[in-house]
């Protein structure tokens, strides 16, 4: 049996990171055998639990001579370990790749994870390497029309297979009673009041300013609002703690780093979860794994949540950076009587299970490796 090859820059963490080893998880599972190729990081001991071997190459490089030398290195990898199929997840092994591929008429395809800026000219130039393979895996519908308007790549070599939640992992009934005590204890939380949660790096386009601005707006304003996420410049930190200082006194603001173990338990605890980003997301995968926790998510109407969320049906999609028509969407879910509300949860719950769930996004990938190996 053939070996399926992945290659990322490196294994430190991240949503491409994440999908390189729920892919590799899925095919070893499936006795597929596979390999990964990456310049290391923290997450290669994961793959060394599940038994898959990791290769360790510079490959996050984008110095070309150093690029064209990884090639060769990549080559004798390939086949030596008798690989069928290269699975590329990013622009600066892209080369590697596609020059691999040609030296040993081992095939390859691409994942396109996100939006790439194409100015200057040359950007435009580097991003095509990913689309020089059998085929490329867009992560939603939103990226295959970016790939069509922008690079003219066929539709017919463009398989949409979106990222999504775990379900093992973003099941409401696995959070425990201790598991929410303990997290509410250790961040000083209130539970009488309503929590608004968003998720995403402390950073102006994750739309923390936004959320802030809608609160100020709403008629609730006695509510918790949850930030979960880190990394601000000092810049934008005194910039977010300026806009929380305009917040009325019965408004609380807490600014959460939180592990990925916790975001079950954070789910469960927000009332509402907002995705307030101000450029478009190529997914989302917050918003899946929000829905997989029977909760309602408001988000700006673009990029991938016009996909994952169905307007007035499992969520609410405002217009882009209308604070005042996020802060009624707010408003219009915390009056929901509770029968409405728990009939929605349950919609975007069932919407992400037949839809956006990790175990979809794997059997579809391994559906199409195999299809190609044939």
């Amino acid at each position: 049996m053939k070996t399926i090859m992945q290659v990322l820059p490196a294994l430190n963490q991240g949503g491409v990171e994440t999908g390189t080893i729920e892919i590799a998880t899925a095919l070893a599972n499936a006795k597929i055998p596979n390999i990964v190729v990456s310049s290391g990081g923290v997450m290669v001991p994961q793959l060394k639990r599940i038994g898959v071997k990791h290769f360790t190459l510079p490959v996050a490089t984008k110095n070309p001579f150093k690029m064209w030398l990884n090639s060769k290195k990549l080559a004798k990898i390939a086949i030596e370990n008798n690989v069928g199929l290269m699975h590329v997840r990013s622009r600066a092994p892209a080369w590697t790749v596609k020059w691999a591929s040609k030296d040993t008429g081992i095939p390859f395809i691409s994942s396109y994870h996100g939006i790439y800026g194409i100015k200057p000219a040359i950007k435009k130039l580097y991003n095509g390497a990913m689309l020089k393979g059998l085929c490329t895996i867009a992560v939603s519908e939103y990226v295959k029309q970016h790939l069509i308007d922008v690079y003219h790549y066929p539709k017919n070599k463009i398989h949409v297979i979106h990222r999504g939640a775990d379900l093992n992992r973003f099941d409401p009934d696995k959070v425990t009673q201790e598991k929410i005590d303990d997290f509410v204890k250790q961040n000083q939380l209130s539970l009488d009041k309503p929590i608004i949660t968003l998720v995403g790096r402390l950073s102006k386009i994750k739309g923390q300013l936004e959320l802030i601005q809608a609160i100020k707006q709403m008629k609730h304003k006695d509510v918790t609002c949850l930030l979960i996420g880190g990394g601000a410049t000092p810049e934008y930190q005194r910039e977010l703690n300026a806009a929380i200082s305009t917040l009325p006194d019965e408004t609380n603001v807490r600014v959460v780093s939180v592990p990925g173990d916790k975001m079950p338990v954070v789910y469960v605890l927000s009332d509402i979860v907002v995705s307030a980003r101000i450029t478009p997301e190529a997914f989302g995968r917050t918003i899946a794994e929000a829905n997989a926790m029977n909760r309602i998510v408001v988000a700006f109407n673009h990029g991938g949540p016009t996909e994952t969320i169905i307007d007035g049906e499992t969520g609410f999609l405002v217009p882009v950076g209308d604070v005042s028509a996020l802060a009624k969407a707010l408003d219009k879910v915390l009056d929901m009587p509770l029968a409405e509300k728990r009939k929605m949860e349950t919609a975007a719950r069932n919407n992400t299970i037949q839809n956006f769930s990790i175990q979809k996004m794997c059997e579809k990938t391994l559906k199409l490796y195999k299809e190609i190996l044939k």
